[in-house]
């Protein structure tokens, strides 16, 4: 059977316009199709969206019925659900090192980190079917895929009428942005709160994708695109990694989408002014608690996508589709070249170098066209509530653009980092994360240690943590390792990711998010120590 949405093409703006009236008339019952492979959004018109247990299926029958799909778990939730995984491709089984012998571009696909956030889990199945039925074969030549629908599986489960407020669809509800413990599990990949994060970190150390795309959904600012992206945006991310994407692979994805189906694409962002100054169009965050930066900083490709929330659920999922086909093309084209980017990212030493602690948002050098759009307000039909569709509006400003980040704090970074046996909370979390550590010698060393000034911490709790900005400065000290200290080197590929964790000035590291309050006071002195770099 053909796949379903080889024939469909972009919604005409009527059919969009009356979308509501075509659901409401739907009501009484799902579509009837024989295809077994239809999702949930499909079967029902797009008026739900797919449970748990569907997506679970969905994955252990396309194993069933293809040798090239392998169905495994990666980790559980909070609340003791297996987080489900198909690995597609030409390997013996779905284990890691059957995907790592494979010497192929490993690609990881992630849907539903936001539970609310749904179509790129009703897209990542309808790719795995294309993908059954024969679709895009030649990927199988360059690449295996790790597809991972349901990432918040726990958030997914708590479905009302009522989550992600004016998104058009589905009208029949949708799980919330949480996990299951009240975490955004994308403000959690530094501090590895949540089993799923520890999880998904485990993932990466073991299958060590090369690519990953991470599927969203945003609100906020009434512009024309039905999808906004976003590359890594830490400063720290290597520079081959920023080029491929931003000179590379997102232009060339963004022409391709508009050539075939006439939609817009572009950086994610929102229109905005600080201050009741001067608008521009604002990217989100650099730091790498959100998951695109957090894997820049692993040295791998990552590319947030965002569809737009007023598009009706049947175009955010097409357009989802639509973009991470169009990624697979473009890195099954550059395979080779992936990979080396990618090599060559791991084995550049940064011991010596000056990284980046902290940044603020950079201006543009030049004015960029912004297409900006509108809404049409309608009424949910079960809850009375209003609902926002994209209208056909479509008109240009111009404006400053704040897609990357300067740094305001910067930092040489040593050849290692002394951590005491003491913080295994530390020592713990780093090996979560698949930082080598080894045994300190006890032999007399130079070190650097970090003298606080002052400590500022937080008013009130963010992801259940007060967090805490440092002042001060190194100074030489020498030191001997006791029994049980730790040595985490920067010379391996994560070097990247421990200095912005250990860092005592790190805008998003271990002293940032608290886990050092009882040990940090003004007068006192960082309790991990620094060996410098030659």
């Amino acid at each position: 059977m053909a796949p379903w949405h080889s024939t469909r093409r972009p919604l005409g703006r009527l059919s969009a316009c009356t979308a509501l009236t075509a659901i409401l008339t739907a009501c009484s019952g799902p579509a009837p199709s024989d295809d077994p492979f239809l999702t949930r959004a499909e079967r029902t018109d797009y008026r739900e969206t797919s449970s748990y247990a569907d997506v679970v299926d969905f994955l252990e029958r396309a194993a069933a019925a293809s040798p090239s799909v392998h169905y495994t778990t990666y980790g559980f939730t909070n609340e003791g659900r297996a987080l489900p995984l198909a690995v597609v491709g030409d390997v013996a089984d779905p284990s890691p090192a059957a995907v790592r012998a494979s010497g192929k571009t490993v690609v990881y696909l992630q849907g539903n980190i936001h539970a609310g956030e749904v179509c790129g889990k009703e897209a990542l199945q309808m790719l795995l079917r294309d993908l059954l039925a024969g679709r895009h074969g030649e990927w199988r030549e360059s690449m295996v895929l790790l597809i991972a629908p349901i990432y918040n599986a726990d958030g997914n489960e708590r479905v009302t009428l009522t989550n992600r407020g004016r998104q058009h669809g589905p009208i029949g509800g949708m799980g919330q942005r949480p996990n299951a413990q009240g975490y955004d599990l994308n403000r959690d990949h530094m501090k590895l709160d949540s089993p799923e994060a520890r999880s998904v970190a485990r993932l990466f150390t073991e299958y060590n994708p090369h690519v990953a795309v991470d599927l969203h959904t945003t609100n906020g600012t009434r512009h024309a695109y039905h999808l906004t992206y976003s590359p890594p945006l830490h400063p720290n991310t290597p520079a081959g990694i920023d080029a491929f994407l931003r000179q590379g692979l997102l232009p060339h994805v963004t022409e391709q989408v508009r050539d075939k189906y006439g939609w817009h694409y572009y950086y994610y962002g929102n229109a905005f002014a600080p201050g009741g100054g001067e608008p521009g169009w604002y990217t989100f965050d650099h730091r790498p608690r959100f998951n695109n930066n957090y894997i820049g900083l692993r040295n791998r490709i990552a590319i947030l996508s965002e569809a737009y929330s007023y598009a009706t659920f049947e175009e955010r999922v097409l357009a989802t589709l639509y973009f991470v086909e169009e990624i697979l093309d473009h890195v099954h084209a550059r395979a080779d070249e992936v990979r080396r980017i990618v090599a060559d990212a791991d084995a550049t030493p940064v011991a010596g170098d000056s990284l980046t602690l902290r940044a603020v948002p950079e201006r543009s050098t030049e004015p960029v066209d912004i297409l900006m759009g509108a809404t049409i307000e309608e009424t949910h039909p079960l809850t009375g509530r209003p609902l926002l569709l994209r209208a056909d509006t479509q008109y240009v400003e111009t404006m400053y653009e704040y897609g990357t980040f300067a740094p305001t704090l910067r930092e040489r970074v040593p050849e290692a980092y002394l951590i005491p046996a003491d913080l295994a909370d530390i020592l713990t979390r780093l090996a979560a994360h698949g930082i080598a550590l080894e045994p300190a010698q006890a032999t007399p060393m130079d070190a650097e240690a970090f003298h606080i000034d002052s400590v500022q911490t937080a008013e009130r709790p963010f992801q259940g943590r007060n967090e805490q900005t440092l002042y001060g400065r190194y100074e030489t000290t020498r030191v001997t390792p006791a029994p049980g200290d730790m040595l985490a080197r920067v010379d391996q590929p994560l070097g990247r990711l421990l200095f912005s964790l250990v860092e005592p000035q790190s805008d998003d590291g271990f002293a940032n998010w608290g886990f050092l309050a009882d040990r940090l006071q003004a007068g006192g002195v960082y309790p991990i120590v620094r060996v410098p770099a030659g």
